[in-house]
């Protein structure tokens, strides 16, 4: 518990899965899931902010996310509060740069869904991008997507660019049972477990296993704590896993869509962002239990800085990066790799973190994350188009023309017979506020490093851009044109050596909590510490820490609400449920209709599909499936269940 915590009555970071929850006098918060406008007051703090300092170490959107909420829920004053940046530019790993004649570049691309209740709670608050004064951003993002809704028609495709059927997860009984069992085990008992020690070889080559790794990034090697998480977190979207319907995208990249409106709004609120600084200690006071932050070591400029923090100010800080180190290629030049395999050094974004943790083991274990480069690593590379074969071929696969503004790819197509899983999207059309009419940009990645390609025989970060665009043009059984297609194409790439570091196998301690135990005024943010029951490399992940950090540090009487309830939803579950049957009614569901036919409850269930057997049929296969063949009462179970159903309704009347 920290200084700004003693004393309270409730938890700041709600955590749903704890214990049974029930209504009483003693509880005056709602239940921890909850979400919703009641969520939405604005305390009153309990200590006087106006003499407080803040300093924030990292502007992606975790840092930016944290001076938003130190202005809006704890009433601090922006002029009040610095941003620390190594770089010289605001948004950490949302980035998004170029131009036409040069070749845009993306690293990466985040998938958004509607229940990031964090996320949204943020930007219904930020002044739009281009929307007239009054609209926000999240008025914005409903405008593009409630008008154009997002799907893919080309998901996964193999055999040189034929569309592999994904109508169905393809999953056996006995892979669907190992979902059931994963969802159902504890997260104590998933430490340092990795996918592969769980999962059949066979679950791993099924249509549910390319779409989930390709969506997620997931590598086979890595936590299966995080994949179970991943598994509730998107629970409700598992039946739009497919075609990705489930899926809401913004209308240009991420920078321009969500880091330009968040940081006009906190430079307008008068907060200070100081670029070309690498925080990379922080000196501390410990007085029994408690840590307290005196000053914040850093280089300004390349030489050895120190700022001074006051016992009420407030640090802040990112742990660990995503896309540091990044190596960079092009149409002709290869990335070259300038990290260690195992060490990062004293001069990168990891320094910081190293640090904390060698002065006391609350702060984790950082070296589980950046010690393995070369199964966090993967690379990404965005091309600039202009007419092309490639083009014309990329109109075949699409939902809309790729020139409409709408829909394109509607996420990432991958191919299934990839030696390194190989994927490519394009979104909506431009990418970029200043793109042409005549140019596309196209974004592609792949998740294997250490295996030849089908076509260039290299590892992926050993080609050039020209022979990336060939791998993929092989895969879509255009590589004859591939002089053409070039000569229209500028192909910007990056390697990350710890862009899936978060993923590696984790246990119980190797992460700090946000707020870590006995610190009085430092709050860590970000990929890299632990949460209740939140995944991460997603946004809504870095906000929910920064959100955590700040009303915990300010002490103030706010709850921050644990995962959307829909995870808990009976009707989520039975959707699922349907969804891992490959679109069929699961054992026991026509059983389920049986008996809620004709009540109110009946819409909770998915409708039945047209039927070949009589109901009488149906209904005792499901009673064989869950009873066995060999019951004697099958014979009469359905007049049985008549009857039941019968007296039941008889007591409701």
């Amino acid at each position: 518990m920290s200084a700004g915590d003693k004393g309270s009555k409730f938890t700041v970071e709600a955590d749903a899965t704890a214990a049974y929850w029930r209504k009483g006098p003693h509880d005056t918060l709602p239940p921890p899931d909850m979400v919703g406008p009641y969520q939405r007051n604005r305390p009153v703090a309990p200590k006087a902010v106006k003499d407080r300092k803040a300093y924030i170490i990292g502007s992606g959107v975790g840092g930016l996310a944290a001076a938003f909420y130190m202005i809006r829920d704890g009433g601090m004053k922006g002029e009040d509060i610095t941003i620390l940046d190594a770089l010289n530019v605001t948004g950490g790993s949302l980035d998004g740069a170029g131009d036409a004649e040069a070749g845009y570049i993306v690293r990466g691309g985040r998938e958004m869904n509607w229940n990031y209740d964090n996320f949204w709670d943020l930007f219904q608050d930020v002044p739009a991008l281009e929307l007239p004064e009054g609209f926000s951003v999240l008025d914005e993002y409903r405008l593009v997507n409630d008008n154009d809704p997002n799907f893919s028609k080309s998901r996964l495709l193999h055999k040189r660019g034929q569309i592999r059927d994904f109508s169905t997860l393809g999953l056996t009984k006995a892979h669907q049972w190992e979902l059931i069992r994963l969802l159902l085990k504890r997260k104590e008992d998933l430490d340092d477990v990795t996918i592969e020690d769980y999962f059949s070889e066979s679950f791993l080559e099924t249509n549910f296993w390319y779409l989930w790794r390709s969506m997620f990034a997931f590598e086979n090697w890595q936590s299966l704590l995080e994949m179970k998480l991943y598994m509730h977190r998107f629970l409700d979207a598992i039946d739009g896993l497919g075609d990705m319907s489930a899926l809401v995208f913004p209308k240009y990249n991420q920078y321009d869509g969500f880091v330009v409106p968040l940081t006009r709004l906190l430079r307008d609120k008068g907060v200070k962002v100081q670029f070309d600084t690498r925080a990379y200690d922080l000196d501390m006071t410990v007085d029994g239990g408690a840590r307290t932050v005196t000053a914040i070591r850093c280089k300004v400029g390349g030489k050895d800085s120190a700022i001074t923090v006051g016992p009420d100010d407030l640090v802040f800080a990112i742990t660990g990066s995503m896309t540091e180190g990044t190596a960079y290629g092009d149409l002709d030049h290869a990335p070259v790799l300038q990290r260690d395999r195992r060490d990062p050094g004293e001069a990168s974004d990891w320094a910081l973190w190293r640090n904390l943790a060698k002065a006391s083991p609350i702060f984790g274990r950082p070296e589980k994350f950046y010690g393995d480069v070369d199964r966090s690593m993967w690379e990404s590379a965005t091309l600039t188009c202009k007419p092309s074969p490639f083009v014309d071929k990329l109109k075949e696969l699409a939902v809309n023309d790729p020139y409409s503004g709408k829909t394109v790819t509607g996420g990432v197509i991958t191919f299934t017979d990839s030696a390194w899983v190989l994927s490519f999207t394009c979104n909506r059309q431009p990418h970029f506020p200043n793109q042409p009419k005549d140019v596309l940009v196209i974004w592609v990645y792949a998740l294997l490093m250490d295996k030849d390609g089908d076509y260039v025989k290299k590892p992926m970060p050993a080609c050039t851009g020209r022979e990336i665009l060939a791998e993929l043009c092989y895969h879509l059984g255009i590589e004859d044109q591939l002089d053409a297609i070039a000569a229209a194409t500028k192909v910007r790439m990056a390697l990350m050596p710890y862009i899936t570091a978060q993923f590696m196998p984790r246990a119980a301690g190797d992460r700090p909590h946000v707020v870590p135990a006995g610190c009085t005024n430092l709050g860590l943010l970000g990929q890299f510490v632990e949460t209740s029951n939140d995944v991460i490399f997603t946004m809504e992940s870095s906000v929910r820490t920064a959100r955590i950090a700040v009303y915990t540090l300010l002490g103030l009487p706010k709850q921050v609400p644990d995962l959307s309830p829909t995870q808990y939803d009976i009707r989520t579950l039975l959707k699922a449920a349907r969804a891992i049957n490959n679109g069929e009614p699961f054992p026991g569901e026509r059983l389920l209709h049986k008996l809620l036919d004709n009540t109110y409850f009946a819409h909770v269930l998915p409708p039945l599909p047209e039927a070949r057997e009589s109901k009488r049929e149906q209904i005792d296969a499901d009673l064989a499936a869950v009873l066995g063949r060999g019951s004697q009462a099958l014979s009469s179970a359905a007049e049985r269940l008549d009857l039941f159903r019968e007296r039941l309704l008889a007591r409701w009347k």
